[in-house]
C-alpha cells in the first residue's frame, strides 16, 4: 500500500478530494505505535500525519497548549517540563506492548484513542482535557470545534466525539488541550502481601480518604516481580500501590497519615519522586506485558466486581496474568496463548454485561476474527452508524477499524 506523508494541512484536503473522487479508502496513521489496536484496517492508500508536527501555541500562564497531530508526545512533555507543567491525564506509552521502542507515540494517537494512564481515576481521561480540534471530515470539509477557553464553548461538544473514534470520523490535524502544574513531590506507598479479596476495599479506603490519593493499583506477586521499583518487597509478594502528590510538607503529612491508617494491612514501602514516576509510567503502559505477542485485554469494570470477574477468568484460564489499576476500575489481563478466541468468550462471560473489554494486543487473524471492542446493543450500533454517516458517508477513513462491517447505509435517517 502506497502512503503519503502530510507536511501541510492543505495536503489533507487534496488527498481527501482524490480519495472521494476515486472512491479510495484511507488508512490514517502517525508513528504506528497503536496500529495493533482494533481491527486491521484494509485501505487503498495510507495517510501519514507524522510530518504534520510542531507546537503551534503554548501559554504556560493560561495552562493551554496547541499542537499538530503528528507532534511527538515526548516533545510535548519535554516542553511542558521546562515550565513545571504536565499532561495530568498521564498518557501511557503502548509502543513496547507491540515490540516497538518507547517514546514513539504522537499527540494524534493519544487523543484519537482517548488513552489515559493511572491518574485517570482522579484527573479524568484524555478527552476531558481536550479543548479544541481542527481537521477534515470524511466529506472533505474542514472543521474547527472547541476553544482555547472552556467557557467560550457552546453547542455540541464534538471534541468528546472525536476522542476515541480511532480516526474513523475525521482526520484531526491539530489539538488544543489543557495542561496543569507538576506536583512538587510524589510518593508511592507499596503495601506488601495484600490478598486479592482485600484489594478493592483498601484501594477504595485510600481513594475515598481525606488524603487526596491520586492513583491506586493492585499487583499480584508475579506482576510485582516484573516492576523495576518493587524489589524491596520481594519477588513473591503481591503489592497494593497508592500514589500521593503535592507540596512537600503536604505530601509527607499525607504519607504518614496513610501509613498509620493502613499499618495493620502489611509491610509498607515508600517510593520517592523519581522512583514513583518510573513505577507509574511502567504500570500505566502495562510494561509488565511488554515485548510479548500474547493476547492482552483492557477491561473496564466497577471496583466492586473486580474480585468476581478475576476469579471467573482464572477459573477458566488459570495461567492468565492480570493486575488492577484505576482503583480497581481497570483490569489488565494477558492470556497464555491464542486458543480459539484469545480469551474473549471467557472475559465477556465473566463481565456478564457489567463492563466492557477491549483487545489491546492480538494477531491480525485474531483481530479479524473476534470483536476487539465491546459489542454494542443494537440501538447504540444504529446511533454509531448514523454518526459515521454524518461525518464519513463514503466510509473512506480507517474502514473496518472499529466494526467488522462499516458499510454505512446512505438512506435518509428519517426512514429508520
Amino acid at each position: 500500500m502506497q502512503t503519503s506523508r502530510i507536511a501541510q494541512e492543505e495536503e489533507i484536503g487534496e488527498l481527501l478530494h482524490w480519495a472521494l473522487s476515486g472512491h479510495h479508502s484511507l488508512a490514517i496513521q502517525g508513528a504506528g505505535s497503536k496500529s495493533g489496536l482494533g481491527r486491521p484496517v484494509v485501505a487503498d492508500h495510507g495517510l501519514d500525519l507524522l510530518g504534520l508536527a510542531g507546537i503551534t501555541l503554548y501559554e504556560p500562564g493560561e495552562l493551554v497548549m496547541q499542537a499538530r497531530a503528528g507532534t511527538s508526545l515526548a516533545l510535548v512533555k519535554a516542553e511542558l517540563d521546562k515550565n513545571g507543567q504536565r499532561l495530568a491525564f498521564d498518557p501511557p506509552d503502548y509502543g513496547p506492548l507491540y515490540g516497538l521502542a518507547a517514546g514513539l507515540g504522537t499527540l494524534g494517537g493519544v487523543f484519537s484513542a482517548n488513552l489515559s494512564g493511572s491518574q485517570r481515576v482522579k484527573a479524568g481521561s484524555a478527552r476531558d482535557h481536550l479543548l479544541g480540534v481542527t481537521g477534515y471530515t470524511g466529506r472533505g470539509q474542514t472543521f474547527q470545534t472547541g476553544s482555547r477557553v472552556m467557557k467560550n464553548v457552546t453547542g455540541y461538544d464534538l471534541c468528546k466525539l472525536v476522542a476515541g473514534s480511532y480516526g474513523t470520523l475525521v482526520i484531526a490535524s491539530g489539538f488544543t488541550f489543557k495542561v496543569l502544574p507538576k506536583p512538587d513531590e510524589i510518593r508511592t506507598l507499596l503495601i506488601a502481601g495484600v490478598a486479592l479479596e482485600n484489594a478493592p476495599r483498601l484501594m477504595n479506603l485510600g481513594l475515598s480518604s481525606v488524603h487526596d490519593v491520586a492513583a491506586a493499583a493492585y499487583l499480584p506477586a508475579d506482576i510485582a516481580a516484573r516492576l523495576p521499583n518493587a524489589a524491596g518487597a520481594g519477588e513473591d509478594t503481591a503489592l497494593l500501590a497508592l500514589k500521593i502528590e503535592g507540596l512537600g510538607p503536604s505530601a509527607e503529612f499525607r504519607v504518614r497519615a496513610l501509613q498509620e491508617l493502613l499499618k495493620e494491612e502489611g509491610d509498607i514501602l515508600c517510593l520517592e519522586t523519581e522512583a514513583s514516576l518510573a513505577f507509574w509510567s511502567f504500570l500505566g503502559g502495562a510494561g509488565a506485558f511488554a515485548n510479548s505477542d500474547r493476547p492482552l485485554w483492557r477491561v473496564s469494570i466497577t471496583p466492586a466486581n473486580a474480585t468476581r470477574v478475576i476469579s471467573a477468568i482464572l477459573a477458566n484460564i488459570p495461567a492468565a496474568s492480570y493486575f488492577l489499576d484505576w482503583g480497581g476500575g481497570l483490569l489488565w489481563a494477558e492470556m497464555p496463548e491464542e486458543e480459539f478466541d484469545g480469551g474473549e468468550s471467557v472475559i465477556r462471560a465473566a463481565l456478564g454485561g457489567a463492563g466492557h473489554a477491549t483487545l489491546i494486543r492480538g494477531s491480525s487473524k485474531l483481530r479479524r476474527t473476534i470483536s476487539p471492542f465491546q459489542p454494542q446493543p443494537a440501538a447504540i450500533q444504529k446511533l454509531n452508524a448514523r454518526i459515521k454517516n454524518a461525518f464519513d458517508p463514503e466510509n473512506i477513513l480507517n474502514p473496518g477499524r472499529m466494526t467488522e462491517a462499516e458499510d454505512i447505509s446512505h438512506e435518509s435517517p428519517a426512514g429508520d
